[in-house]
């Protein structure tokens, strides 16, 4: 969905000029988001004569879901995080980041021993959540 600046501005609005997700102030460069994913992909359509050369053609998964009323302003970095996911699934993910960072970054790992980062265990909640 191709967007006037109108429209832009009115989702940039909808949370202050915060993204909807972090609660950061929103970049220069920001994203309108699907908050329920549309899912694009491709799917082939057909061969062409010497069977090497395939024919695709996109589409979307929920097509209904491509409306303003979907679209929320998201910095770069939680809009690219949250990719395809569901609200649900973009939670559950990043709750996985600490368990994440303490398997595989010794950097992590050391910063936590000389108590340079401190682990919580709150719950995840998004900026879209508690606003207004």
């Amino acid at each position: 969905m191709k967007l006037t600046k109108q429209q832009r501005l009115r989702i940039w609005l909808k949370y202050g000029g915060n993204c909807a997700y972090c609660g950061c102030s929103l970049p220069k460069n920001w994203h309108a988001d699907h908050k329920e994913p549309i899912r694009r992909s491709q799917r082939w359509v057909a061969s062409c004569i010497d069977d090497r050369s395939k024919i695709y053609e996109d589409y979307m998964e929920h097509p209904e879901r491509d409306c303003i009323e979907n679209l929320v302003p998201a910095c770069p970095s939680c809009n690219t995080n949250k990719h395809q996911m569901t609200v649900e699934q973009f939670r559950s993910s990043i709750a996985q980041y600490v368990q994440s960072l303490n398997r595989y970054s010794v950097q992590y790992r050391m910063a936590s021993k000389f108590g340079l980062v401190e682990e919580t265990g709150i719950e995840v909640k998004f900026y879209f959540e508690s606003y207004g």
